[in-house]
């Protein structure tokens, strides 16, 4: 198809989309309607739970866009404009926990679901262990937030953006040696209406951008190919602002040399080895060695059929006992940070998420929770002189998914006392490896051993950044890996990278989230060389 064919196609595709059944035409008119329908509707809700016996009772009207256009070299391969909007009452009744939802949004519908909500929870009770105890929570009468977007994406033509990935493809592909590229650009507006019984009503817009690119590079006998993904550029809570100061054209040629220069590297010698890992790579590190295995769902055992377990168990064996790593290494969870992908202004319980401390001073010092967790912890808080309260880590997809304990935003902080700069990081190595960009990575169910690659790698000599090396993975177990963690960069070198797409749960959800990070050091790591063949 040409270009302007499917230009074409899509905008009628798209405006078609505005060409609902009357029940979907319904919903949307709701939701963009203005406060008083949602409030009213929410209200009702809320109110035929309690009438049908429910203890409590929260719900979520929700209308989500997703848009994503794909390309290769000089041709469209994909192109999708979607919308989805409802609701879901989550209820509590006989100290079980019930769910519902339709994306008929009216009246009538909303007490339906509501009561078939209660009714599911009476059935669970006859199978539940212990009554769901849930942890205070701060009424919040009419919260509003938005992610801090400066253009709305959705309001960008599609053309502009098929234009930028052309202009991008080309780009990389004007460096010699790269043989195919491909390009894509996600969005996502994501409108949601909270209430509860406890008094809470928040209204929320929330953004999520992420641009990409692949390159690869063929060398001249077709013995072999390298490629490399556009890592520098994160996905972010924000419009497409985000995808114009990526400057994507600009930077395609820099990720298509580094591409062709992968193909000349020197294949890494397997050993021990300095590491220094850049933010763009050390993220997903965090990620899966830190932030997975302190969710507290997954230490009790309840994600153990599908994402794993945790080797923080039994938990008063580590609360407060644990050193994960020395003393220089803090980790904190928040939901705050301008523009990262798990910030938002209350999570999916009604709950204004908090800054913590999973790791304090290099001891594990606390978990991530919902209102229904915390009080599984709640020794531990008295002990510590905390209050039992949510961390406000709930989250759903969408409306019609319950929502869960779900990752936020999980940061290495940077050195507590000084800007260490990346030369300092560099310059106390002798015979090393400097690592950017995410690349394979494999993990155990209990998080403790791990193996991970990346995009490019240089080594490093004598305090100094020399050639490219190139098949570099390395291994690690969880404890011994952060505790060689011996320095790590100040403020000024820290940045965010994030993932669009972390799975969890049975029928499995996705969420984004984003770890911020300064690169940082690590001793003696085992190196493995990935291109070797027995």
């Amino acid at each position: 198809m040409k270009r302007r064919e499917f230009i074409t196609r899509s905008a009628a595709a798209a405006a078609g989309l505005s060409v609902l059944p009357s029940g979907a035409a319904h919903a949307a008119r709701i939701i963009t309607s203005g406060d008083a329908d949602q409030r009213e509707l929410a209200m009702r809700a809320l109110d035929a739970a309690k009438s049908a016996g429910a203890q409590y009772a929260d719900v979520r009207i929700n209308r989500n866009r997703n848009q994503s256009v794909g390309t290769r070299e000089r041709q469209i391969t994909g192109f999708q404009d979607s919308e989805t909007s409802g609701f879901g009452v989550r209820v509590l009744a006989n100290g079980a926990w019930g769910f519902a939802a339709s994306r008929e949004v009216n009246a009538e519908e909303v007490t339906r679901v509501a009561r078939q909500a209660v009714a599911q929870a009476r059935a669970n009770a006859a199978a539940r262990q212990r009554p769901v105890e849930l942890a205070p929570v701060e009424r919040v009468v009419d919260g509003r937030w938005q992610s801090p977007i400066q253009v709305d994406p959705f309001d960008v033509p599609i053309e502009e953006k098929v234009n930028l990935l052309f202009e991008a493809n080309a780009a990389a592909l004007g460096v010699a040696g790269a043989r195919f590229v491909t390009s894509s650009l996600f969005f996502l507006r994501e409108e949601k209406t909270f209430a509860s019984t406890d008094g809470s009503y928040t209204v929320q817009t929330i953004y999520r951008t992420l641009p990409q690119m692949t390159v690869t590079a063929v060398a001249a006998d077709g013995g072999d190919f390298q490629a490399r993904q556009s890592t520098p550029v994160a996905a972010m809570g924000l419009g497409y602002e985000h995808v114009r100061n990526a400057d994507l054209v600009n930077n395609a040629r820099r990720w298509a040399e580094d591409a062709v220069a992968k193909l000349s590297a020197k294949p890494v010698e397997p050993g021990r080895y300095d590491l220094v890992l850049m933010p763009s790579h050390l993220f997903l590190t965090i990620h899966e060695s830190i932030a997975h295995p302190t969710e507290l769902d997954r230490i009790m055992g309840f994600e153990a059929n599908y994402a794993g377990t945790s080797f923080i168990h039994p938990i008063g064996d580590f609360l407060g006992k644990f050193r994960y790593g020395q003393e220089i290494m803090n980790i904190q969870a928040e939901r705050s940070t301008p523009g990262a992908l798990a910030t938002v202004g209350w999570d999916d319980e009604g709950v204004r998420p908090d800054e913590y401390l999973i790791v304090k001073n290099g001891i594990l010092n606390d978990l991530q929770t919902t209102r229904e967790q915390a009080p599984m912890l709640a020794d531990w808080y008295r002990q510590s002189g905390k209050p039992v309260r949510s961390h406000g880590n709930s989250y759903a997809q969408s409306w019609a998914d319950v929502q869960f304990q779900r990752m936020p935003n999980v940061n290495l902080m940077p050195h507590a006392t000084r800007d260490v700069k990346l030369d300092e990081l560099v310059g106390g190595i002798e015979n090393g490896i400097l690592i950017e960009g995410r690349g394979s990575y494999s993990i155990d169910q209990q998080r403790y051993n791990a193996q991970f690659g990346g995009q490019v790698f240089h080594e490093i000599r004598n305090g100094r950044v020399g050639g490219m090396l190139k098949d570099v993975a390395y291994q690690m177990r969880t404890p011994e890996f952060w505790s060689g963690m011996d320095l790590i960069g100040g403020r000024s070198t820290n940045e965010i990278h994030g993932s669009f797409n972390d799975g969890k749960g049975q029928p499995s959800q996705s969420n984004a989230v984003s770890h911020g990070c300064p690169p940082a050091r690590f001793r003696q790591v085992n190196v493995i060389n990935t291109g070797r063949r027995a």
